[in-house]
């Protein structure tokens, strides 16, 4: 038997080495270099997460991001797109950020008014009568001091995107004069400006994760809900909520944000990158997403059984004489400045 193991030990000894002959294990040099895994391995991932169709403005700055930003540093840098809420939805993906489990996001304003009461400034109905004021807005050092308050959380803001102007979709009829809203249940994001609207009009505001809505709707726990014309064109709201009004209420924006300590890592020259990068995506985005709006308006127009109206003149003033007490609420209760310098600087 001890014949046996020694017999069979040697035999396994003489395989292994000459197996490690024919391969060259014991040749001098190393292994060749596998140039193209080499460049993986320097290559930088950047994880960004967020909760729309790619084909909303949104969506669509992602991807225009995600190409310019590998364009502009030779592949360096690479933008991996988790749209639809495929990681996070948009209750998490703020701690997500911050414990680096994504690199970027870009929630709502209406998400970060829960961390900075402040940004409630940007929900309050009717501030903004056209794309050139938000864009003149956002773009300028107003929406740079915005931004600047996320560096208490570790966050860098980067900029903001737009997705346009919000609208009102019902089951029932249209919702134009502000007795229509009495006794609805609406779905509303979760800050108190906008939870106030609805309120103020007898409704009963309810928080749904955006991810949820297509959901509920079909099982009828929804009798309306503000959206713009891109959402409710991408997702599919208009197949459950039949009754459309053009009331440009409210806008719908992001604060697109990454990570400070994975942007702080970045050599020098890639965060500059980065940051010209998102200035050009945003000024294309502004410009696209109202495009984009128009052209999902148009399509939804060519659709049987959808009923569009646009919010009259005189109706528009009773909607503006409700909300009233909103605009009393952030000046007591937030930031009476903010308020005041935004006025003042749409007022030029």
């Amino acid at each position: 038997m001890r014949l046996y193991f020694k017999t069979a030990l040697c035999t396994l000894v003489v395989i292994i080495s000459y197996i490690g002959y024919q391969q060259k294990f014991w040749q001098d040099g190393s292994l060749p270099l596998d140039e193209e895994q080499s460049g993986l391995n320097e290559q930088i991932v950047i994880h960004f997460s967020h909760v729309v169709a790619e084909d909303t403005p949104k969506g669509q700055a992602a991807v225009k991001f995600a190409e310019l930003l590998e364009e502009k540093t030779d592949g360096r840098i690479r933008v991996v797109i988790y749209p639809n809420g495929m990681l996070f939805n948009d209750d998490s993906e703020f701690d997500a950020l911050k414990n680096n489990d994504v690199q970027m996001i870009a929630p709502t304003f209406s998400k970060v008014t829960k961390l900075l009461p402040t940004w409630q400034v940007l929900d309050l109905p009717f501030l903004f009568e056209n794309e050139e004021d938000i864009e003149r807005i956002l773009t300028g050092p107003y929406g740079e001091q915005l931004l600047n308050q996320l560096n208490s959380f570790d966050v860098r803001g980067l900029g903001f995107w737009h997705n346009g102007f919000k609208q009102m979709l019902s089951t029932g009829k249209p919702l134009q004069k502000t007795e229509d809203f009495v006794g609805l249940k609406i779905r509303a994001m979760p800050s108190n400006v906008l939870q106030m609207q609805f309120k103020l009009l007898h409704a009963t505001p309810l928080a749904t994760s955006f991810d949820e809505i297509y959901e509920e709707l079909e099982k009828k726990e929804i009798d309306a809900q503000e959206n713009t014309i891109s959402n409710i064109y991408s997702k599919g709201f208009y197949k459950l909520q039949k009754n459309l009004t053009i009331t440009n209420h409210g806008i719908l924006g992001y604060a697109v944000m990454i990570n400070e300590d994975f942007f702080n890592s970045l050599p020098t020259n890639l965060q500059n990158d980065l940051i010209e990068v998102m200035d050009e995506v945003a000024e294309w985005n502004f410009e696209h997403s109202k495009q984009m709006n128009e052209d999902n308006l148009s399509r939804l127009r060519d659709f049987s059984g959808i009923h569009i109206e646009t919010l009259s003149s005189a109706d528009k003033e009773k909607w503006q004489k409700v909300f009233e007490p909103i605009y009393t609420y952030y000046e007591q209760e937030i930031n009476a400045t903010y308020l005041q310098e935004i006025k003042q600087l749409l007022n030029k």
